[in-house]
């Protein structure tokens, strides 16, 4: 068996761990870069990356939101883009997947609009306040949308996102039937160290208070940012208060718990989704993964073995270039489908002057993808 072969077996065998069988039937899957009008943002706007199946109906939205790194400087170097494996799986199951970076995250202006201050003090409901206005920018946006409906639309969060989307329930916009909560929570600044931990359970407590939208919330037994005794106490304030919620004390994952809503981790989180989709009447035949493509004919095992690397690779925006003599250069984690393009040629070219391209993200590259912009654009 070949390296390239070899690795194949590898990839095929970790897609059908996390439950990704490509087959005959195999799906294809639509994605765009959007900015989402929001005056608060300025004319920037708010980055966001749209992943849904490739037909032609409405799709519900499923509006996903992000945590929040314990570092400040962390922030700029957040991206729609690194949460594409998560969306994946709510596209899989029917849904458009929105994926939208709160203000002052990513490329989305705002410094740091969502502060909840000093430590000891923390104030949790203000900051949670900012990102509830964010995501209910997203929601306007999508409703517009030919494509995606809000109606029968669901919400799901990690860490910070997770609290942002509990917060949203408890403003109920239309259209919002169910909810996840994944590790959510705030104000973490190291292990087992939260501030204001019983600020945050208040501000859990305040939500329950009019949130009546169905909730899954799953925390990790290791989870170093949010351990089981405070997520215990969020819950019950959340529960005690009126909020509807069911809790999954899920066991530990890898060295931090905090991790297990990860790409990785996703034979362990999906069977909750879809579970609790079931339960609210959501639940949708899992569609699968666009086929593998085939390598370039002229490559190499050693560059074949390469490409492997590439088809496994789940950063967009990515691209694979080649030569006639077997050369290639690739890229991915690219801002732009043009910016990966102009590097994965510029990677190739080192090793050869005559370079094309042969893949962008996960198709085959023609003459239309050779010559296009990248579909970045406001929502409508």
């Amino acid at each position: 068996m070949t390296l390239f072969h070899r690795l194949l077996v590898v990839l095929m065998a970790w897609l059908a761990t996390a439950g990704i069988v490509p087959n005959a039937m195999a799906s294809e899957f639509y994605t765009e870069d959007l900015r989402i009008p929001m005056t608060e943002a300025g004319p920037q706007g708010l980055e966001a990356f749209l992943v849904r199946p490739a037909g032609t109906k409405r799709y519900p939205l499923a509006l996903l939101s992000h945590g929040s790194p314990r570092s400040f400087d962390d922030r700029a170097t957040m991206s729609a883009h690194k949460y594409y494996g998560i969306a994946l799986e709510y596209a899989r199951r029917g849904f458009a997947a929105l994926i939208v970076m709160r203000r002052g995250y990513g490329t989305s202006p705002g410094g740091r609009v969502d502060s909840v201050g000093g430590c000891a003090n923390a104030a949790y409901l203000p900051a949670a306040a900012v990102a509830v206005a964010d995501l209910r920018a997203a929601i306007d946006a999508m409703g517009r949308r030919a494509d995606v409906t809000t109606s029968g639309m669901i919400a799901a969060g990690h860490s910070a996102g997770g609290l942002a989307t509990v917060a949203l329930t408890a403003q109920a916009p239309a259209g919002l039937v169910a909810a996840i909560s994944f590790a959510g929570g705030r104000g973490s600044r190291d292990d087992d160290d939260v501030c204001n931990e019983d600020g945050l359970v208040r501000a859990f407590t305040t939500f329950g208070k009019t949130s009546r939208v169905p909730m899954l919330w799953v925390y990790a037994a290791n989870d170093s940012f949010f351990g089981p005794d405070l997520a215990r106490r969020l819950y019950d304030g959340f529960r005690g208060n009126g909020g509807h919620a069911k809790f999954i004390a899920a066991p530990p994952y890898g060295d931090d718990g905090h991790y297990l809503y990860s790409v990785v981790g996703r034979p362990q989180w999906t069977p909750y989704l879809d579970a609790f989709l079931r339960e609210r009447g959501l639940g949708h035949d899992i569609l699968s993964l666009p086929d593998p493509l085939p390598p370039p004919g002229q490559l190499n095992e050693a560059a074949r073995a390469e490409f492997s690397r590439y088809l496994a690779s789940t950063m967009p925006h990515k691209a694979f270039a080649v030569s006639p003599n077997g050369g290639y250069g690739w890229r991915s984690g690219r801002t732009t489908a043009d910016d990966a393009r102009r590097d994965s040629l510029s990677a190739c070219m080192k090793w050869s002057p005559t370079c094309t391209l042969y893949a962008v993200d996960d198709q085959q590259a023609g003459a239309a993808q050779r010559t296009s912009t990248d579909q970045s654009a406001r929502a409508r």
